[in-house]
């Protein structure tokens, strides 16, 4: 009876696949919510400094060095009877809810004080966001078994990510006029309040419906490594190392766009209305949705190591219109075209993700999902730390240390063109240069899902 329930639970089913969609559709409002916004919001409303800014992230990229593999090494020991991941999720969800409102209440005018509230409100957002998100995330590989099962599930998944997506980026500006002026300061906290509603209902509905942990994988907490052993195995992985830095540019790439384009959408494209710079940044998703199924297909006759070099490369291509653009209608059109490298950018990360788990379990006995997505955490939040770098850097060299709207210049202007296009280029072909090394070709995963197959019919056997 014990083996058909494992059984059970391992099949792919419409209804499995949307409840746990909810859980990345969650995860996604939150942090894009927070990509989008919050350097524009503190840079140009509560108006600190560019580099006070760039300190503050990052301390706060020190913190996360810790705090992401930390909290996965101690979700794979965790054993409880809701399971090893449930518990972290409702633990990280609601505190997350009123956080993310606190985001945007910093005391103005800006000073000493609004520096310290702003980096010690980070902490606690990511704290709270990390115990959420790697836990979510890790339950992906263990409830979906194989590359058909996880190409097919990330359809879908992807899908309401990018649902998530325009929420994130199209919700704010119902509610604030202008992006970059101070006068709009308390509709922040209200957009806030407002995506944190949103979020209380999608978390509710995959807490309940969304989580279906195997038994199989039941007693692997006994045998979890510690956390220093964890970091150790998961860094010496030889398919986790280019891994790790593929998916660091595409977050760096992935991350700058929204943060610098309500500036670059005002100032180069000459769009000051925040609905306008939303569907700008909305277009190259909805786009994303429709290429989706094409990178499904792509992901099957490929497989991941191949669809992630080609997504990568699409990545690069499709950023070189933001170099030379200068109008709305040119805006709108090359954000579309963006579309198809964000789309299979998308796709191809838990594909290949999942892979890397199975391999370490066919080394290890047993999965440590929480483990490595604590280190992909930490590696999203560093190409984070990146962008800010980045930007501080650029607005330096063009006088814009502290935002100035009136004296924006033609080096202004080309300092926005080149972090829309020649930064992100460059961290992707980095990628690409990486993921070249990625052991797992299709043939080997297909190997290695059919060898993982065996073993987790074994562990039932022994429960």
């Amino acid at each position: 009876m014990t083996e058909k329930k494992g059984v059970n639970e391992a099949e792919y089913s419409t209804k499995k696949v949307i409840t746990y969609s909810l859980a990345g559709f969650t995860d996604v409002i939150f942090f894009q919510f927070f990509t989008f916004l919050i350097f524009t919001f503190y840079y140009s409303v509560v108006q600190l400094d560019v580099n006070t800014i760039t300190v503050i992230f990052i301390i706060w990229s020190i913190w996360n060095a810790f705090n992401d593999p930390f909290l996965g090494a101690i979700s794979d020991k965790t054993s409880t009877k809701w399971g090893r991941r449930k518990p972290y999720i409702i633990a990280g969800l609601f505190p997350l809810l009123i956080v993310n409102i606190l985001l945007w209440t910093p005391p103005i005018p800006a000073d000493a004080s609004t520096a310290i509230y702003f980096l010690a409100i980070i902490i606690i957002w990511e704290f709270f966001y990390t115990m959420y998100s790697l836990n979510q995330t890790s339950l992906f590989p263990e409830m979906f078994r194989d590359l058909e099962q996880r190409r097919k599930a990330n359809t879908s998944i992807q899908f309401f990510q990018i649902m998530s997506l325009l929420i994130a980026f199209i919700l704010p500006s119902v509610f604030i006029p202008k992006y970059d002026d101070p006068q709009y300061y308390s509709e922040f906290m209200i957009t806030g309040i407002v995506i944190s509603i949103i979020c209380l209902i999608s978390g509710i509905i995959f807490i309940k419906y969304g989580i279906k942990e195997r038994i199989e994988f039941s007693r692997d907490p006994e045998s979890a490594p510690s956390f220093i052993n964890s970091l150790k195995y998961s860094l010496k992985n030889k398919s986790f190392r280019p891994y790790i830095l593929g998916v660091f540019a595409f977050w760096y790439a992935f991350d700058l766009l929204p943060t610098i384009i309500p500036l670059y959408g005002d100032f180069v494209l000459g769009v000051d209305d925040s609905l306008v710079l939303s569907l700008l940044l909305a277009t190259g998703f909805i786009s994303a949705a429709f290429f989706v199924f094409l990178w499904r297909f792509i992901v099957g006759k490929l497989g991941a190591k191949k669809a992630f070099l080609l997504a990568l490369a699409s990545f690069i291509i499709t950023l070189i219109p933001f170099m030379f653009i200068s109008d709305p209608i040119l805006g709108f059109i090359s954000f579309a075209i963006l579309g198809i490298g964000l789309s299979g950018a998308l796709i191809v990360r838990d594909v290949a993700m999942s892979a890397i788990i199975d391999e370490d379990e066919l080394k290890t006995g047993i999965r440590r999902e929480a483990g490595f997505y604590g280190i992909n955490g930490f590696m999203v939040k560093l190409s984070n730390v990146a962008v800010f770098i980045s930007i501080a850097l650029v607005f330096n060299s063009v006088g814009w240390e502290i935002f100035d709207p009136v004296g924006t210049t033609q080096e202004t202007i080309l300092g926005l063109r080149i972090l829309m296009f020649v930064f992100p280029s460059v961290f992707l072909g980095i990628g690409i240069l990486s993921m070249l090394r990625f052991p797992i070709t299709k043939e080997k995963y297909e190997q290695i899902t059919d060898e993982v197959r065996k073993l987790h019919e074994e562990k039932l056997k022994r429960i």
